[in-house]
């Protein structure tokens, strides 16, 4: 023992590494826990490591387990030389006891270059701030001439990595110019969705011409936008069509209607119209005809264009998450520019510009050709045209633009000042989640008052509490309770900032998060609640702070309203709205800048049913000390508009883009690299024979060849496959057949990622009700074997026993007349000795056995002399 302690000692001598110790974490008096390496050797840590050493705890077995709960605590541990002579293997960890299934994170296999050892061990002495350390690496006697500079290093470092961090979730929205279509021909009916009050306007008149001059045939529906309840549309949409045949597409111009609803400030009539009509063709009122949103002035493509119509705009986020939800209903979405005679400040010119509607028109029919030429080739299974068919365009009379999504790292947009807030900040929704973290920040930067607006003021839980730390940090802070989207509490509010810490800056994160439903289930009540909290109260100071000098107007919109999530429609409608209104903003002249958030963690921009969703597809939380940082410099560059997201793009892209190509990220790096994987492997199994046949007509194929109870099986088990990879299991094992969904774990959101993953993989359009309707699934299975192979259509009752289907369909499938001949002549040998065994009269000596076993044990038995077993 006292050799062990003196080697031991030596070790620690030689390497001038010691430990200091604390008391164990299980109780176990005396034992060693080596919590952090120390850089001298008189610390009280080596005189109690000393006392353990000579007393029967100082063996190597104390030393090993002292060893192992250091490097269980994040400390490096070299192992080796304890090992060397016992030759360790590398092995797995096993999984949990008669689970194969691992619960442990992967680490993604990125690309990186191998770490240099040297440089990564002198990076993790900086980090821990070990000044002795490092002066060891660095071969300095005197550690006092690194004081300094430790601290201003690692303080340099963990700012790199930060900044690191941020640069990868930013992004932001471009319009691409694209190759003009060709002029092409349109056949048809098209049908013109417009606002009864708008139906007489020269808008109106140019698409319809428009149409009608390629060739297609126009048939106009006024609609009544302020009659949009229930049925009401879908009603209007029947009586329309009663006596025509089916159209060819809907082309709706009836965001042109921006009135306010009677549902409030901030929520258009067009926009709930549309919303309508939209769950109208969901439900079948018009057959197979995709909507076509159109809009004017809703976005602008550069900045020589007229200020964005933020009313229009909600309309396009609204369409853009109908067409993830509900592909098969839905074309895409049309931006015209804004009226001739409105000049780029949105004011009106005297009208001698030329006419730049009919020169954008120009390109409308032959876009529409080009989608429908696309969407039938995919419905045949046949090559598509030359050219991607793009889903969001601005026309213009330059032609068509393509939104497209883009990195936007911070090198390329420069610091244009260092804003210090100071005077009075407005911070709305000042005592939820996001305003508590965005005032703290504020607060560490020096802001003098704080004035923090929310429903419930200081009855808000933690508000109390936020305020006192708040003021320790050395701000003026004023909690007050007002809702922003009432108009005069808000002016009474504004008109309350003391002179002498005047206003300069907003920073507006109130809002409702939009419940995660299906456009079908949402009420014009409920969407219009969702819009009206997020969008009222921006309008609100906007328009109320219209001339007062603002260093900062920041809208905290959500990604929801750039790429659009699954079930999230009004909301999705509402941060399109916050972030064309930055657009308008910056176009006459007055500073704004929206960003457009991904998830933060610890509560904020989404409720946790949408978190988790968001998880799932690859949209982690942001830890929020970085997410102000990156609110920070979207400030300092006077940004008007931009996506901070983390997103894992080999996670998001397959189940965003799994019911058909998104052109939007065509410019990212990582999809384009995703993309072009997915590529080679279509392209090996081509090579390798699996050529790619539609799925839906191989799944028919497949249960055609097989008896009823083995249909119900592969369906069965298809559905359980997919809601598996729905709630990210790594196997159907875990969702039980007759367990309903909703004790799975399923809510609306996961319910229309699973209506669309059984979609593409049956063939079949679903209704988006689809896992509320069959609740579990063994009944849905049940329901798509009705609609994948109904009675009469290979579905039938061919008169023979089951199991004899099962040889029938044996021998069909085999893969050439030779091997049917073979199976053919198996049969009839077979057949041949049962003839040659039956019994003649009177005699009764059957084998027991034989008779003794059932149907499944002489079918089995004829599986394995046939060799289909």
């Amino acid at each position: 023992m006292a050799r062990e302690a003196d080697a031991v000692r030596s070790r620690w001598s030689l390497t001038g590494q010691y430990a200091s110790v604390d008391e164990d974490l299980t109780g176990t008096e005396n034992l060693v826990l080596l919590a952090r390496l120390l850089g001298h050797h008189k610390s009280a840590a080596y005189t109690r490591a000393e006392q353990l050493l000579e007393r029967d705890e100082g063996g190597l077995d104390r030393f090993y387990t002292s060893l192992g709960h250091l490097w269980a605590h994040g400390v490096q541990v070299d192992w080796a030389p304890a090992f060397a002579a016992h030759l360790p293997a590398v092995v797995d960890l096993p999984t949990y006891p008669f689970q194969r299934q691992r619960y442990w994170l992967e680490v993604p296999n990125a690309p990186t270059a191998a770490a240099d050892p040297v440089d990564a061990q002198f990076w993790e002495t900086v980090e821990r701030e070990d000044l002795e350390a490092l002066a060891g690496t660095l071969g300095i006697s005197d550690s006092t001439s690194l004081g300094e500079v430790l601290p201003a290093l690692s303080s340099w470092r963990r700012d790199r990595q930060q900044r690191a961090t941020v640069d990868s979730w930013r992004y932001r929205i471009v319009w691409r110019p694209q190759q003009n279509p060709k002029p092409a021909t349109l056949d048809g009916t098209w049908l013109l969705a417009v606002p009864t009050a708008h139906q007489d306007d020269a808008l109106v008149q140019q698409v319809q011409q428009a149409v009608t001059d390629a060739g297609g045939h126009v048939s106009v529906l006024p609609l009544d936008t302020s009659a949009v309840e229930g049925d009401a549309v879908a009603e209007q949409l029947r009586t329309a069509l009663a006596e025509s045949d089916a159209p060819s597409g809907v082309l709706s111009l009836l965001a042109l209607d921006e009135a306010d609803s009677a549902h409030g400030f901030g929520v258009s009539r067009g926009l709930l119209a549309t919303m309508a009509l939209a769950q109208a063709l969901e439900q079948g009122a018009v057959p197979a005809a995709p909507l076509w949103c159109v809009t004017r002035g809703a976005v602008s493509t550069g900045p020589d264009e007229p200020p964005a119509r933020p009313a229009q705009a909600a309309v396009r986020g609204l369409a853009r998450v109908f067409g993830l939800d509900e592909p098969e209903c839905f074309g895409g979405l049309i931006d015209l520019p804004e009226a001739d005679g409105t000049g780029t400040d949105g004011t009106q010119t005297d009208g001698t510009e030329p006419d730049r509607t009919a020169a954008a028109l120009a390109f409308l029919a032959p876009l529409l050709a080009h989608a429908r030429t696309h969407a039938q080739a995919e419905a045949d299974g046949t090559a598509p045209p030359a050219g991607s068919a793009e889903d969001d365009v601005a026309l213009r009379p330059s032609g068509v633009h393509a939104r497209r999504m883009v990195r936007a790292p911070l090198s390329a947009a420069p610091s244009v000042r260092q804003w210090c807030p100071h005077g009075t900040v407005l911070v709305t929704g000042g005592t939820g989640a996001l305003g508590s973290h965005v005032a703290r920040d504020l607060a560490r930067e020096g802001a003098e008052h704080l004035l923090l607006v929310s429903r419930r003021g200081m009855d808000a839980p933690g508000a109390a509490e936020l305020r006192d730390e708040l003021t320790a940090l050395g701000a003026r802070v004023t909690v007050t309770a007002c809702d922003v989207a009432d108009r005069q509490a808000l002016a009474e509010l504004l008109a309350g900032i003391p002179a002498d810490l005047p206003l300069t800056a907003v920073m507006h994160t109130a809002g409702v998060v939009g419940g995660a439903r299906p456009l079908a289930e949402t009420s014009v009540a409920d969407a219009a609640a969702t819009v009206r909290g997020k969008v009222a109260g921006a309008l609100h100071l906007d328009e109320l702070l219209a001339d007062a000098d603002l260093e900062a107007f920041v809208l905290f919109s959500s990604g929801a309203g750039v790429w659009g999530n699954g079930g999230q429609g009004p909301y999705a409608a509402a941060n399109a709205q916050l972030d064309a209104l930055a657009e308008r903003r910056r176009a006459t002249g007055r500073t704004a800048t929206s960003i457009a958030w991904g998830a933060w963690a610890d509560g904020g921009m989404v409720d946790e049913e949408v978190a988790e969703q968001l998880r799932r597809r690859g949209v982690p939380e942001m830890a929020p000390e970085l997410a102000v940082r990156a609110l920070g410099e979207a400030v300092d560059r006077d940004e008007t508009a931009v996506v901070v997201a983390d997103i894992r793009w080999d996670r998001f892209l397959p189940a965003y883009a799994s019911r058909g190509h998104r052109p939007l990220l065509d410019e990212l790096p990582e999809v384009r690299e995703l993309l072009a994987e997915q590529q080679r492997e279509r392209e090996r199994d081509e090579a390798a024979g699996g050529g790619a046949d539609d799925p839906g007509a191989e799944l028919v194929r497949q249960l055609s060849a097989l008896p009823e109870p083995k249909r119900k099986r592969m369906l069965v088990d298809l559905v359980r496959g997919e809601a598996g990879a729905v709630l990210g299991h790594g196997s159907a094992d875990q969702v039980k057949a007759d367990r309903a969904f909703r004790e799975l774990g399923f809510d609306s959101l996961t319910a229309v990622e699973l209506r669309n993953r059984l979609g593409a993989a049956t063939g079949l359009k679903l209704p988006a009700a689809l896992v509320f309707d069959h609740p579990t699934p063994t009944t849905l299975a049940a329901y798509l074997r009705e609609q994948l192979l109904p009675e009469g259509d290979g579905g039938g009752d061919s008169g023979l026993p089951a199991e004899l289907q099962k040889l029938d369909a044996a021998y069909r499938e085999a893969p050439d007349d030779a091997a049917r001949q073979a199976m053919a002549d198996g049969m009839r040998a077979l057949l041949s000795a049962w003839d040659g065994e039956v019994p003649q009269d009177g005699d009764d000596g059957i084998d027991d056995e034989v008779a003794a076993a059932t149907d499944q044990d002489m079918f089995d038995l004829i599986d394995r002399e046939l060799g289909i077993s």
